[in-house]
């Protein structure tokens, strides 16, 4: 569909655009989503949870292993549940609700960003967020980061968008919807749920000076809701468990932020990068559209009064990330649907008209850039990780540093010689290719996952087997055995589950050998530097199968 505007009727240029990124972004986030093992530990851990939840029909009490787990909420997990009750058990049906979260992100910037700046800017904004790097591979990943992004940002469009209506039923009905959708949002990952949106919005109003927002927003009526979903789970689960309340909220909230008591600590900086590095390849826009839509705010913020509060919703989250002991890439990612509304009107905005100063040097800009990223991904990438296979890998990351880097000079000369839109077509297009081939080559990258071992000893498996994680807990294990394991000496983030109930098959390293050297037929998932160290010991073991990283070993011979 041509970016330029049309002059068909409102309504059928609503339904056809939203079928357009509909169909694009599902193309985009849907290909090759079961190609690959579940990565560890963060897709297993996500995936075993609900696995866990279907074989039991506990569906209150999330475990991990059969180990009491709170440190997130339940939503993500009954969603996922969902998809086994329906899809079956894949890696497919595990990663459906993370794309289909990230493609309802792109609809729902479209549909933002077309009511407050128009329908070219909708759909470049949508175009901007569906091809940037970071939001591309979340899209693909099995963790909450997507879909708590999406919840939030659909809490703030659909408060914008209540905002903006007269009194009346619309507006109190969208302003209820932003209630429930942050309440979804806090039972997908806690307190940022209720935070990020009040936080967002508190400062908005104090920039707008205009105290009246609180009563349009329906405020008590609003809080009700929000309870009435939010609050139930915590309840049940604390009345089962005393402790839980101080652990999830002290603990996983408080503690994380102000503390390093999670082992995340970055330096204050540390969201800059990885924020240009995620919106790649529009990061080159990124300062021209931020001066563009700020700029107008200093002369008259209450005109601009939506621009404002993207702005603010995007600056209240990166510093408060920023500020927090506790860091991880994905936790910038509920700033990227508003950016790239930011960005999106300013390349509509700029769409025909001729280059100016700012654009000329973000097109310059590309092609070194992307020269650079695409040798570092085709000579560094190959020789700084190791695969099973590292001439296949060194063929395949070749080929993506070449797109890559034909892609960057491609958009340069197209976007200074034939304007804006030239560029931004050829990157938009050439960067969507460099994805998926990313999302292709993306086995070779992580060697972690035991699957093809696990996949190997299923068949030889009895009921009355042991299986057992040595030293580790490898969290794809459970998964693909469709079975719960024991774990020697090892407890990291199940310790506190341990605590709150007995886990025998959580044990430490004398009452397993005990059971390796009974009658039981035991079988023992370890790393090969601890598998040789055991050799030395002479522990009497008997290979079953292996690779460079991991190996299964028996008690019996086979």
């Amino acid at each position: 569909m041509s970016l330029t505007p049309q002059t068909t009727s409102p309504r059928r240029s609503w339904s056809s655009d939203v079928f357009l990124v509909t169909l694009v972004a599902a193309l985009l986030f849907g290909i090759m989503l079961g190609s690959r093992e579940l990565g560890v530990p963060d897709e297993a851990r996500y995936s075993e949870i609900p696995r866990q939840m279907v074989a039991t029909g506990h569906y209150i009490t999330p475990r991990l292993d059969g180990v009491l787990y709170f440190e997130k909420p339940p939503l993500f997990y009954w969603l996922q549940t969902l998809s086994i009750r329906v899809l079956g058990l894949s890696e497919w049906s595990m990663r459906f609700w993370t794309a289909f979260f990230a493609v309802l992100g792109c609809v729902a910037v479209y549909a933002v960003g077309r009511s407050l700046y128009g329908r070219r800017a909708g759909l470049l904004s949508a175009l901007v967020l569906g091809t940037s790097l970071l939001y591309f591979g979340m899209g693909h990943l099995v963790t909450l980061d997507m879909t708590v992004s999406v919840l939030l940002s659909l809490t703030l469009f659909t408060f914008m968008l209540a905002h903006r209506e007269p009194p009346g039923w619309r507006r109190r009905l969208g302003m209820w919807t932003a209630f429930v959708l942050a309440a979804l949002a806090t039972l997908t990952k806690g307190l940022i749920g209720v935070v990020f949106p009040m936080m967002a919005i508190g400062l908005w109003i104090i920039a707008l000076w205009d105290w009246s927002i609180l009563r349009r927003m329906y405020a008590p009526t609003g809080f009700a809701l929000f309870f009435l979903v939010a609050a139930p789970w915590h309840i049940l689960v604390q009345l089962k468990h005393p402790t839980f309340l101080h652990y999830y909220f002290v603990r996983q909230h408080f503690e994380r932020y102000l503390t390093d008591v999670a082992h995340r600590y970055q330096p204050f900086w540390y969201f800059l990068p990885i924020l240009l590095a995620g919106i790649l390849p529009w990061s080159a826009f990124i300062v021209q559209s931020l001066r563009f839509n700020l700029r107008p705010l200093w002369r008259d913020r209450a005109a601009h009064a939506e621009t404002l509060l993207l702005a603010i919703w995007i600056g209240s989250i990166f510093v408060f990330f920023s500020a927090s002991d506790s860091k991880l890439v994905p936790y910038i990612l509920p700033v990227f649907p508003p950016l790239a509304i930011l960005i999106g009107r300013y390349l509509d905005a700029r769409w025909d008209e001729p280059l100016g100063r700012g654009d000329r040097w973000a097109f310059r800009a590309i092609a070194p850039v992307g020269l650079a990223l695409g040798a570092a991904a085709a000579f560094v990438v190959p020789a700084t990780r190791p695969s099973l296979d590292p001439h296949a890998m060194a063929i395949a990351m070749g080929v993506l540093g070449a797109t890559l880097a034909l892609t960057s000079v491609a958009a340069s000369w197209a976007g200074l010689k034939r304007g804006l839109a030239a560029g931004v077509f050829t990157l938009a297009a050439g960067f969507s290719l460099f994805l998926l081939g990313v999302n292709a080559t993306a086995p070779y990258l992580d060697t972690r996952s035991v699957k093809t071992l696990a996949l190997k000893l299923r068949p030889l498996l009895t009921p009355k087997a042991i299986v057992a994680c040595y030293g580790w807990y490898y969290q794809d294990v459970p998964f693909y055995l469709r079975r719960r394991v024991e774990i020697v000496n090892y407890k990291g983030e199940l310790g506190y589950g341990t605590t709150l109930e007995k886990t025998p098959w959580v044990m430490r390293g004398p009452a397993f050998w005990r059971q390796w050297d009974s009658n039981r037929t035991v079988y023992m998932v370890t790393s090969r530097p601890t598998y040789q160290s055991l050799r030395k010991r002479g522990v009497r073991m008997y290979m079953v199968v292996g690779n460079h990283f991991n190996v299964i070993v028996g008690n019996k011979a086979s």
